[in-house]
This record gives C-alpha cells, sequence and structure tokens, in this order.
C-alpha cells in the first residue's frame, strides 16, 4: 500500500469467479505453479479469502517488505491495519521516478483489483 497525494484511485477488489478457497490454497502450495497463477492465488484470496487467511498473507507481504527494503519505513496505516509507505520514498528504493512507481502500483490496482494508492488522509499516521 502507498500514499500518494495525487492519486485519487478508488479501486476496490475485483473478485474473479473461476478460484475458491481450497484451490487457490492448494495452487500457494504447489511447488510447480508457475509464478503468475501462484500470484493470482495470493491476489484472490486477499481480495476473497477468509479474515485469518489474509491477516497471514498481510504479515508475510509486510515481513517480505522489511526484509527485501530495510529503508522503507510505513508511514502510516489503513483503518485494516496495512502498513502504507510514502510514494516517494518506494520509488527512491527501487531505483526508479516518483512517477514511474506511481504509474506501475496504478497498473497494479487495475489489473488486479487490488487497492495500492491512497490518499494521505485516508491513511492513520505513525506517531
Amino acid at each position: 500500500m502507498v500514499m500518494d497525494n495525487d492519486t485519487k484511485s478508488k479501486t476496490t477488489a475485483k473478485a474473479d469467479s473461476h478460484w475458491d478457497v481450497e484451490m487457490a490454497l492448494a495452487v500457494m502450495q504447489d511447488p510447480h505453479a508457475d509464478a503468475k497463477t501462484w500470484a493470482d492465488a495470493v491476489r484472490w484470496l486477499l481480495v476473497n479469502g477468509p479474515p485469518a487467511i489474509r491477516a497471514h498473507i498481510r504479515q508475510a507481504s509486510s515481513t517480505a517488505t522489511s526484509a527485501q527494503f530495510p529503508e522503507l519505513k510505513p508511514q502510516g496505516y489503513t483503518d485494516g491495519g496495512e502498513p502504507v509507505y510514502d510514494l516517494k520514498a518506494l520509488a527512491a528504493s527501487l531505483g526508479i521516478s516518483e512517477a514511474e512507481a506511481g504509474r506501475r502500483l496504478s497498473d497494479m490496482q487495475a489489473a488486479a483489483g487490488i487497492r495500492t494508492l491512497y490518499q494521505p488522509k485516508e491513511t492513520h499516521r505513525v506517531q
């Protein structure tokens, strides 16, 4: 999740009707699943999975972000408790422009149906 002062997108998660919890979990556990199918299963679970599974995936994502980008610190949190990062700081961590980072996140948001961009007023700031 990224905090962006300019983006006004309100995209919400889309449901993909061919998945169910059992199938998505089986794909996640399959060592032979291709990366796209695995990512689709994770996205589906983030949108449609039971709260406990969504919480585990969010925690794993947070842990991976901290491990791969230790300099990147949450600037706030959504109402759901998801960390929100500053777009400029994220772009710097990735070595790309802020505009490019915003475009990539907007594309991901549209393709996956998972909201990734938030206005600062929509988040709770870290004190």
